[in-house]
């Protein structure tokens, strides 16, 4: 078992743990990966900086992308770890030691299923960060020594961390199929769906970061789950109209404008240039694209024709 300590902003950590966030966003001032090729559903936990150095919760691995500072506090607010845009560049520009522009870019790992643990249950961990510069993080891999010492520990108190938060005995504690469950939060799916798209509206191609973002195509509220393939990534005013039902995606992924934006609104004309037309780009992986099914309950639930 290979799994990830993360050296955690205390202040960080006590305001994401007083409101027991599910997901977070365990950021970096830097834009570059602390880890390589960490799978989705690594265990990621969280060690305080001295004095304290222990560990005291931690999660699942998700996703790790790079989002400019105003744009991962419109994707996660709050569990960034403060109360405000303003409040969360300071943050970041303690770590960073200079002052940092909203549009600074940030290195953005999200951890979802986060446990805290109570302060009787914290591991004491001094010495495997004692070695000076190990200021970001250490892999461990519990096949080794070392490892297997610390993840003995961790097996200890992690069962009764996550069965306190409701979770079934017979569920997977870790890995790709734990994450499958529906544990993941709004946070990493909207981070998913905009990296598996590139970056760019799947209907229109527009690559304007601040204006796309990821629509559920059957939504949550409606038993839709938040996983790449039922997620469009939409400039923001065919998400709303996508919403509404005014415009959909076939199952063979060609684009349905509804004639009640014309008959309602008296205009259109910029939307009705892509009615019949397929989608601009799809994810790469064929296992990420629309769910055909998907598409299918939103056009026969949502959209008008």
């Amino acid at each position: 078992m290979k799994f990830w300590l993360g050296v955690t902003d205390n202040q960080w950590y006590e305001f994401v743990s007083d409101r027991a966030f599910d997901e977070v966003n365990f950021w970096q001032p830097s834009a570059r990966a602390p880890f390589t090729n960490l799978p989705a559903g690594t265990p990621f936990l969280f060690k305080l900086k001295r004095p304290q150095n222990h560990i005291v919760g931690g999660g699942f691995f998700s996703h790790f992308t790079q989002l400019p500072l105003s744009v991962a506090w419109d994707f996660f607010g709050e569990r960034n770890g403060a109360s405000s845009l303003r409040q969360f560049a300071e943050l970041i520009g303690e770590n960073a030691h200079t002052a940092v522009g909203v549009e600074q870019p940030i290195g953005c790992t999200v951890v979802s299923d986060v446990f805290y643990l109570p302060r009787q249950l914290w591991i004491p961990v001094e010495e495997h960060f004692s070695a000076a510069g190990i200021v970001r993080g250490k892999k461990y891999d519990s096949s080794n020594e070392q490892g297997a010492a610390l993840w003995q520990e961790i097996q200890a108190v992690l069962p009764l961390a996550v069965l306190a938060k409701g979770v079934e005995d017979d569920a997977p504690r870790y890995g790709a199929e734990y994450l499958q469950r529906g544990r993941l939060g709004q946070g990493a799916f909207r981070t998913l769906v905009l990296d598996a798209y590139a970056r760019r509206c799947a209907l229109t191609g527009e690559s304007t970061l601040p204006v796309l973002e990821a629509a559920h195509i059957r939504p949550y509220a409606d038993q839709g789950r938040h996983v790449i393939s039922n997620g469009l990534l939409l400039r923001s005013d065919f998400h709303k109209l996508f919403d509404l039902g005014l415009v959909t995606v076939q199952p063979d992924y060609r684009i349905r404008i509804s004639s009640k934006i014309r008959d309602q609104y008296f205009n259109g004309k910029a939307y009705y240039r892509l009615d019949g037309q397929e989608l601009a780009l799809l994810p790469e992986r064929p296992v990420d694209r629309p769910d055909r099914d998907a598409l299918r309950w939103h056009n026969e639930n949502r959209f008008m024709p």
